[in-house]
């Protein structure tokens, strides 16, 4: 399990204005995918009406040494080596530790809701890499370190291991629990005594809506 104190410091994508800071987690993606993107596609990924507008943010960010590129070339944007290692992941609502919340209470999964929206951070702490972040609503899984408030990466599969803690839709509401898998029922561990486990009937609503990859919490 890996956590860490994520306060907003000079010198971190937060300190950008907004829109900038949207071209950074872009270009961040698309290069750590290994795409290096034309002035003319970044112009089109967010509606500029030039392709200088996307030079004048690409500029400045390479100002600020959060890109670097190689001279002589269209499309020689790469990633400081100090910074190759961030991650931008958004925060895409709610999840209960206790009592399950609405799939509504929590924001859809795949649409982005929550005020923070995206957070840039170091991908060591996470294992495997996760897609999303949710922030953590209750108690129930303080046993695993995973208290109220904390966010938690999460990858997006529907497949999980017998002991995984993994985040469950149950009739249309969202959980994190510790999964157990038996030969004709389905349960929802808790980490804490004073929760009771959620067992799966056969005629329930149910989905691994994704694995649990590490956390962070803000200090």
């Amino acid at each position: 399990m890996s956590t860490m104190d994520a306060i907003d410091s000079p010198g971190t994508p937060s300190d950008l204005p907004p829109r900038r800071a949207a071209v950074l987690a872009f270009l961040h993606r698309e290069l750590a995918a290994g795409r290096a993107p034309s002035l003319a596609e970044i112009a089109q990924a967010f509606g500029f009406v030039s392709r200088n507008a996307a030079l004048k943010h690409v500029q400045a960010l390479v100002a600020d040494g959060w890109l670097e590129q190689a001279p002589g070339r269209k499309r020689g944007l790469g990633l400081p080596g100090g910074r190759a290692d961030l991650l931008p992941l958004a925060v895409l609502g709610r999840v209960a530790a206790g009592v399950p919340i609405s799939a509504e209470g929590a924001a859809r999964l795949g649409a982005t809701a929550d005020a923070e929206a995206e957070l840039w951070l170091d991908r060591r702490l996470f294992s495997p890499r996760p897609d999303y972040l949710l922030r953590v609503q209750g108690d129930s899984m303080i046993g695993d370190g995973i208290l109220d408030g904390d966010l938690v990466g999460v990858q997006r599969t529907p497949e999980a291991r017998d002991g995984q803690v993994v985040v469950a839709r149950v009739d249309g509401e969202l959980t994190i629990k510790r999964l157990q898998r038996g030969r004709r029922r389905i349960v929802l561990l808790p980490r804490n005594p004073a929760h009771a486990p959620i067992e799966v009937g056969p005629g329930q609503d149910f989905a691994v809506e994704g694995v649990y990859c590490g956390l962070v919490r803000r200090g």
